[in-house]
């Protein structure tokens, strides 16, 4: 799939020698050598590298010392940008997915003309929880076999060395997420203050997909400082809500209804939509604030008090 995001194929830039110590991913300052239609040479100690005019800030001229990022080009060449990434060799960082390929990984936007690619083997197995175009990924810089630059996902071990300690206070706090890695029992997040957080299977809404951003609610926090997190409501509201809908229901039939915590679960279901356990705590609750009681196989609103 095209992204739209990938420039023209430019001219042929003449080749250059292998260089022996320049590698995908340096960034360094490099000296202008000389000059052809279509870019400059650049010179570090005995190596050379092309910069395309198109990778350029401006016109160069000989002998002028500029800072460059290197990555090989659509030709897979060696080649010097002096547009800056935003994740350099050896660092870390939120990168956003622009393009899937589903042969090959999803790409990401580095900050340069190519986009960086991250191989379908860092990928969750599932399609359905790999990253979408606009999601972010935590990730670092990696070569192949051949040099050429490869985004990897960054170490649950890194992970923990820059995540930081949450206190108790945190605990039902509502906070925003973003998904590092989606395992079989659930996934791992890290909220927007670095604090590493879990959300276990039965606590989330749906499936989760790797790089995406949920709001979610503190459930636990763990002595370590580390978060569980629920993407559904606390009970006590949740029955509430179920309560309310009860109360409504009874209204709207003059405070009683055929239905009670022996009806079955199909009927409930089909009535309320809501799961018989869920209907049973839901009149629990309302029969011990007294609201309602339960007689001869009906519930009523105890003296018909306003609803």
């Amino acid at each position: 799939m095209y992204n739209g995001r990938r420039p023209e194929r430019q001219k042929v830039a003449p080749k250059v020698a292998s260089p022996s110590n320049l590698m995908a991913g340096m960034t360094l300052e490099m000296t202008v050598s000389r000059q052809t239609d279509i870019g400059y040479f650049l010179r570090s100690g005995k190596d050379e590298v092309f910069l395309h005019v198109n990778e350029a800030r401006g016109h160069l001229h000989m002998d002028e010392e500029v800072e460059v990022f290197l990555y090989h080009d659509h030709e897979n060449r060696l080649a010097a940008t002096m547009a800056l990434p935003y994740v350099a060799m050896g660092e870390y960082g939120w990168l956003e997915v622009v393009d899937i390929s589903p042969r090959m990984g999803v790409f990401l936007d580095n900050g340069i003309n190519k986009d960086l690619l991250l191989f379908i083997d860092d990928l969750p197995k599932l399609s359905d929880e790999w990253p979408r175009p606009q999601d972010r990924l935590l990730v670092a810089l990696k070569r192949d076999k051949l040099g050429r630059l490869l985004a990897k996902p960054v170490t649950e071990n890194e992970i923990t060395q820059f995540s930081v300690p949450a206190d108790a206070r945190m605990k039902n706090k509502q906070v925003e997420a973003t998904v590092y890695k989606v395992i079989q029992a659930g996934a791992f997040l890290l909220t927007e203050d670095d604090h590493i957080l879990f959300i276990h299977r039965d606590e989330m809404d749906g499936r989760m997909r790797m790089g995406q951003t949920v709001s979610c609610r503190v459930s636990y926090v763990r002595e370590d400082g580390r978060l569980n997190g629920s993407m559904k409501e606390r009970k006590e509201v949740k029955y509430g809500e179920d309560a309310d809908k009860l109360l409504e229901y009874l209204n709207s039939r003059n405070g009683a209804m055929p239905y009670t915590d022996n009806t079955e679960a199909d009927i409930i279901r089909e009535k309320f939509q809501m799961s018989k356990s869920s209907f049973k705590r839901a009149l629990g609750k309302l029969m011990k604030e007294r609201r309602v009681e339960q007689v001869d196989g009906w519930t009523k609103v105890i003296d018909n008090q306003p609803l």
